[in-house]
């Protein structure tokens, strides 16, 4: 799992529209980065609408709000036609770059064992610095305390 104070490990992955966004092209801003399981499931919708609704705050803090998952382009696109959402959603297919952020791990479910997400959120500075690691994510009231954690930080 990535630490507070490391640099974050470079990206670039097509988002919900097919473009290309790779975190070089951010610089100069503040990124939320979270990680979820699955596009169009409770949690993650929860997650995706209450991102949605703060947008324009964490605009307000110069902060760009990305969304990861193992999903294609087009359930991501799908996703955010269905919900209204107004977020950028980035597919990670391959699950390297989850990898590469610690994310990608083992999980249990009734019993089974296997790799997966583990809902984690990222704050990562301007100069492209971790700053903030919400491990093992519970989406009420989440985003919330990301925005409270992003405000102390920019103080």
């Amino acid at each position: 799992m990535i630490k507070i104070d490391e640099k974050a490990p470079a990206f670039c992955l097509p988002n919900q529209d097919d473009v290309e966004i790779c975190l070089r092209d951010l610089k100069g801003k503040w990124i939320v980065l979270y990680f979820y399981p699955r596009d169009n499931t409770p949690g993650c919708t929860t997650e995706a609408c209450e991102f949605t609704e703060a947008a324009p705050d964490f605009s307000e803090l110069d902060a760009v709000i990305l969304g990861v998952s193992a999903d294609s382009t087009k359930k991501h696109r799908n996703f955010i036609e269905k919900k209204d959402l107004g977020i950028t959603l980035l597919s990670d297919e391959g699950t390297d770059m989850m990898q590469e952020y610690g994310v990608w791990q083992p999980k249990k479910f009734m019993g089974k064992e296997f790799l997966g997400i583990v809902r984690t959120t990222l704050i990562i500075n301007p100069d492209g610095i971790v700053k903030a690691v919400f491990e093992k994510v519970r989406v009420k009231e989440h985003v919330a305390k990301v925005k409270l954690e992003l405000e102390e930080l920019q103080k």
